[in-house]
């Protein structure tokens, strides 16, 4: 007897996708109409357009300052992150060592340490080194809590790359190092994109170490600076809107110009090699 095929609706697939984007939208919507509409206005749509809540944050609450310390610190996250995790998962993907399981399980596992626990430790350790109230510290964090599933995600891409490539490159000439750049590099262009951003992107948002380990106003990233600038009596909603759509708009552009090599990326290095 031959079953029918079971099909599903376009209803079916539309009406759930349709209600789980109305539920994330409508509130970047109403950060939107709070950052535009002029302030004491109860309009729903943002009209006249204003500015002046970005002139605020900008230019008021030093906004600038803390933009440019996030970047900074994103950037060198970014670059150190990838790096390490390229010559690492090389290592993993290409050479066999005594201990290479126990440290791959190990790598997981931390996965299943929240930050937060971290924080104690991580601040005595800055604290002996000098640095604490030093961006400095935010990279060196952010890279170390980066640097698991960053190895992991390259480890997994370099092997779904034929090692015959580069054989056939020491053949004709070229040294390890050589051929790395030559044959593998380039072919590795998604997981960098996808390691790069990830990282980029956790940095830029994350809160806790940036809070616990910087004191002075001038080095505050963008998440400290938000909460920094929230009043005991009252708060302004236009400039916290603003701040946030200041604050959204590197990682919207960041998924836009890499969503593609960040979903081949992401499920490449997923694969069992």
């Amino acid at each position: 007897m031959i079953q029918r095929e079971n099909r599903v609706s376009r209803w079916q697939i539309y009406l759930p996708l349709g209600l789980y984007l109305l539920f994330t939208l409508v509130p970047f919507y109403w950060m939107l109409v709070f950052a535009f509409r002029p302030a004491g206005s109860t309009a729903i749509f943002p009209w006249p357009i204003t500015f002046e809540h970005f002139d605020t944050v900008w230019n008021g609450m030093g906004f600038a300052v803390f933009f440019q310390n996030s970047l900074l610190v994103g950037v060198a996250s970014l670059i150190a992150t990838t790096v390490v995790a390229l010559a690492g998962g090389y290592a993993l993907a290409r050479y066999q060592f005594k201990g290479k399981a126990a440290f791959m399980v190990g790598m997981l596992c931390t996965q299943f340490i929240p930050g937060a626990l971290m924080i104690i430790p991580l601040f005595e350790i800055f604290r002996t080194l000098s640095l604490t109230n030093s961006l400095w510290s935010l990279v060196i964090a952010e890279t170390v809590f980066q640097l698991p599933l960053s190895l992991i995600l390259i480890s997994g891409f370099i092997r779904n790359i034929p090692y015959e490539l580069e054989q056939a490159a020491w053949v004709d000439g070229c040294g390890r190092l050589r051929g790395f750049l030559a044959i593998v590099l380039p072919l590795l262009r998604p997981a960098l994109v996808a390691v790069g951003s990830f990282a980029f992107i956790h940095s830029w948002n994350n809160f806790l170490f940036a809070l616990m380990f910087l004191n002075d106003q001038e080095k505050f990233t963008v998440p400290v600076g938000l909460a920094y600038n929230l009043g005991e009596n009252s708060v302004d909603f236009g400039a916290l809107a603003a701040g946030g759509v200041v604050a959204a708009l590197p990682v919207v552009i960041v998924f836009a110009f890499i969503q593609r090599y960040l979903v081949q990326g992401m499920s490449a290095g997923a694969v069992k090699g």
